[in-house]
């Protein structure tokens, strides 16, 4: 069994050196050939150097050939704040991603709709993560933490992102759908098929990826249903089937779902995969795992810095309503136009030592994870509350988490995440 593992964790070892060494060294390359869209890119963690070379010479870079078409790379961060905040000439319509879907496969959603509509829609749903919420929230949370760690295989090696990372954004996302708890392991397994897709750099077969989200739907159109019959209670369905403005919704089955992928999206990974890189880099980074062992107020913080960090999502995209004239550069009208959040954040000119991982960073809340302007992340509160509270409950528990092998993650250009970090904990 043993031997069988080595050589199974040798061959991945091979396969991720020849994918890293058929990726070429990027300050070699042509800057007009420049293309930061492809997804292996990411999956190496090869991206920071091409984001590096661009925000140096060319932070409004323009790729004329790419899988996606030819897009604009925004990759400053105040430039990317201007782009994000000016609605008027960007729009949201009708993709955020880098690729465009097939017609008939769009999924309309409020984070890609431009004023009024996404307004009225965002205002349908945003109560369930009020403020006013988050305190019943909290109470929920912590004991669903506790009961996970608590759980957790003692001195033996495990997957982090299988127990620990989805299982509790897969319950909290149970808890805002009010979804049923035993069905719950659907919400992962539909995320990842909505954000496995073409439009990300994935190769995928597009016609069974949408039975599956069709089976989403008709989950959730059952729901709905059960929620527009019963009183007006604090979760998504029940708010949009009793919203004036969306109790319609569930009549327009696309954009139903649309909005089902992006609560559902929007719950999971990214939480997920900030859960996931604060154990990678506490390791990668022992003298600020030391410094968070000896002062646990430093907590907070240090959430917001895994998230600038980690950059859950490394992109979001808009589309020019008109010929813009920025930084020097001609943007047409009908020009795809790609904030690269996860370039923003390592920003020179911006955020001191950006490449270093600091928990009591100054100022570690200015980022770019949540995005700037009418489409900021709502769950921002509920996913930096998630990370506290599991940070507070693991200090109480554990000594350390020990990483026992190099991590390994997803294929994608939008979500920067991981499927596997193998680690050990050790109790108090």
């Amino acid at each position: 069994m043993e031997s069988g593992q080595t050589g199974e964790n040798h061959m991945k070892e091979e396969s991720f050196l020849k994918k890293e060494n058929s990726i070429p060294d990027p300050w070699d390359l042509p800057l007009e050939t420049f293309d930061v869209s492809k997804a292996e890119i990411f999956e190496s963690n090869l991206h920071g150097e091409y984001f590096r070379r661009l925000r140096k010479e060319s932070p409004v870079h323009y790729c004329p050939e790419s899988q996606f078409g030819p897009f604009w790379s925004i990759t400053k961060f105040h430039d990317i704040v201007a782009i994000d905040s000016d609605h008027k000439r960007f729009s949201s319509e009708t993709n955020i991603v880098i690729g465009d879907a097939q017609p008939e496969l769009v999924t309309p959603m409020f984070i890609a709709m431009d004023q009024p509509k996404h307004d009225v829609q965002r205002k349908a749903v945003q109560p369930v993560v009020a403020p006013t919420q988050l305190s019943e929230l909290e109470v929920i949370i912590r004991q669903r933490v506790g009961n996970i760690l608590d759980d957790l295989p003692d001195n033996e090696d495990f997957n982090w992102v299988e127990l620990v990372s989805k299982e509790l954004t897969t319950q909290m996302l149970a808890t805002l759908f009010d979804f049923p708890f035993e069905d719950r392991h659907l919400l992962p397994y539909w995320s990842a098929v909505a954000t496995t897709s073409e439009t990300v750099g994935i190769e995928v077969d597009m016609n069974q990826r949408q039975e599956v989200l069709q089976e989403c739907l008709a989950y959730f159109s059952k729901l709905w249903y059960q929620r527009a019959a019963e009183p007006k209670k604090f979760d998504f369905i029940s708010m949009l089937a009793h919203g004036e403005d969306t109790k319609d919704m569930v009549n327009n089955p696309m954009e139903f779902l649309g909005n089902l992928i992006l609560l559902i999206v929007g719950g999971n990974d990214t939480t997920r995969n900030s859960i996931s890189a604060g154990v990678v880099e506490l390791n990668r980074n022992p003298k600020e795992y030391e410094k968070l062992k000896d002062d646990s107020s430093l907590i907070p913080n240090m959430v917001s810095e895994i998230i600038r960090y980690q950059t859950p999502l490394g992109h979001m995209r808009r589309t020019a309503l008109e010929d813009v004239e920025f930084k020097g550069h001609k943007i047409r009208k009908g020009d795809k136009v790609v904030m690269w959040y996860v370039s923003g954040n390592r920003d020179e000119e911006v955020i001191e030592s950006p490449d270093a991982f600091i928990i009591d960073r100054n100022k570690a809340r200015h980022h770019l994870s949540f995005g700037f302007g009418i489409h900021r992340c709502m769950g921002n509160r509920v996913g930096e509350m998630q990370l506290r509270i599991l940070w507070e409950e693991i200090l109480k528990r554990f000594d350390r988490i020990e990483m026992t092998g190099e991590p390994e993650r997803v294929l994608s250009n939008f979500v920067m995440g991981y499927s596997n970090v193998p680690v050990k904990v050790h109790k108090k």
